[in-house]
């Protein structure tokens, strides 16, 4: 088997998942080049292939660097989202689950695009550190039952190859390569259950509700046949998940949430309903509805907020964050109203846009060696069906200097359009088992 014969096999349909795996292979070791790389993701893009095919890619994918296994009293779970504005489900849902008797070795990534990055919000929390070796987070699983950790170079590096070969070929949007990619690094970390919030709506990746669909039957089916329990939940993202959007505020949002002090409803849902499909996937619960509750139930009592703060004493934060995270958070030296353009009611957001602004305050990357200021961002975000006018903004803007304000604020009344108030949309629109 060689390169040329693979891709010419993708190219007239017959593939195979002998020469979907040699091609992962030959990716890590380098027998291929970036050329034959490249004529790969796009015969893959242009013809797909079966499920076979794509579950083999993954595997082998996967297998190409470190795969952790696990010897814990409790099974080994995660959550995967495909990328939103203001969802910061992940800082929730980890320690409520661990709190449940589940164990989350969760490897996150940062900021891509528009969307906003679990690492970059954790590092917004001083001293916190994502960066930790495997024994450190084999530590971290027997102390807190869950960290949040970025992945080393050693996890499925056939993906890392492949992965910035398709950001410069035009062949991001392949399915099977989005699936394999998203799976082979999720898997590595030893999985046994694994629930994927799958956006749909104007801030998604892929905003077409049969796209998400597509893609959440793929990634559900290809993760079963990999061997890991997985479902996925299509969820609404024609909004911003939460009030906030931008690092600081959003973990403040998040802490507001695990507190009590200030709830947000959408987040606490959310949560509820992801983890109560992985306590029920992990048979910790009879039902995903019962799940929920147990989720709910922790962080009510106050429990999940403990761990949480235990997680981040763990990784190198303050020993006293939960307590003073609304004084420990940078804030941004400018906070100005967004007003809106006139009276009226919200009818629609361009939620992408919205994060694209929070990229441009500062908020996230537009090139790869960028900083990210974690103070900057917009609150207070009006949400569909509010009414707006004097004395009632759009929002709130966190940023850096008065210019970049007024740049923020421009575009999220843009953003925004005015009109009659929009039917309601249901947070979770679809399960995928």
């Amino acid at each position: 088997m060689d390169s040329r014969a693979v891709i010419e096999s993708v190219r007239d349909g017959r593939a195979s998942p002998e020469g979907m795996a040699w091609f992962a292979r030959g990716l890590a070791s380098g027998k291929v080049t970036d050329a034959q790389a490249g004529a790969f993701a796009m015969a893959v893009l242009l013809k797909g292939v079966p499920e076979d095919c794509r579950v083999a890619l993954t595997r082998a994918m996967r297998d190409s660097g470190d795969v952790l296994t696990w010897d814990l009293p409790g099974p080994v779970v995660d959550k995967h989202s495909t990328g939103g504005v203001g969802d910061s489900i992940s800082l929730l849902l980890a320690p409520a689950l661990a709190c449940c008797g589940a164990y989350v070795p969760m490897v996150s990534g940062r900021g891509l695009g528009h969307t906003g990055g679990t690492l970059d919000k954790l590092e917004a929390i001083p001293g916190y550190n994502v960066d930790v070796s495997e024994p450190r987070l084999r530590a971290l699983m027997r102390e807190t039952r869950c960290a949040i950790v970025s992945a080393s170079n050693r996890i499925a590096p056939a993906d890392k190859r492949l992965y910035a070969i398709r950001d410069v070929t035009g062949t991001v949007e392949s399915l099977d390569l989005i699936t394999a990619s998203i799976l082979s690094k999720k898997l590595a970390a030893g999985l046994q259950v694994l629930v994927l919030d799958v956006k749909q709506g104007s801030g998604a990746f892929l905003p077409g509700v049969d796209q998400a669909r597509a893609l959440a039957r793929s990634l559900v089916d290809t993760a079963n046949g990999a061997g890991c329990r997985t479902s996925a939940l299509i969820t609404d993202m024609d909004r911003p998940l939460a009030l906030t959007a931008g690092n600081a505020l959003e973990v403040a949002e998040v802490m507001d949430t695990l507190t009590l002090r200030a709830p947000s409803a959408r987040l606490l849902d959310l949560t509820c309903a992801l983890s109560g499909e992985v306590l029920f996937l992990a048979k910790l619960a009879p039902s995903a509805e019962a799940g929920a509750a147990k989720i709910r139930a922790a962080i009510e009592d106050g429990s999940a907020a403990e761990r949480f703060g235990q997680m981040v004493a763990a990784q190198g934060g303050p020993a006293d964050f939960v307590e003073r995270y609304a004084n420990l958070l940078p804030e941004a030296p400018v906070i100005r109203e967004v007003p809106a353009p006139g009276p009226g009611i919200v009818a629609a957001i361009d939620t992408r846009a919205v994060g694209t602004a929070v990229v441009h305050l500062g908020g996230g990357r537009l090139a790869g060696g960028d900083a990210v200021d974690p103070r900057v961002g917009f609150s207070a975000l009006a949400e569909p069906g509010a009414s707006v006018g004097p004395g009632a903004p759009l929002a709130m803007v966190h940023a850096a200097s008065e210019a970049a304000a007024e740049a923020a604020i421009a575009t999220l009344q843009q953003a925004y359009r005015l009109g009659e108030a929009p039917a309601p949309v249901a947070l979770v629109q679809e399960r995928v088992a």
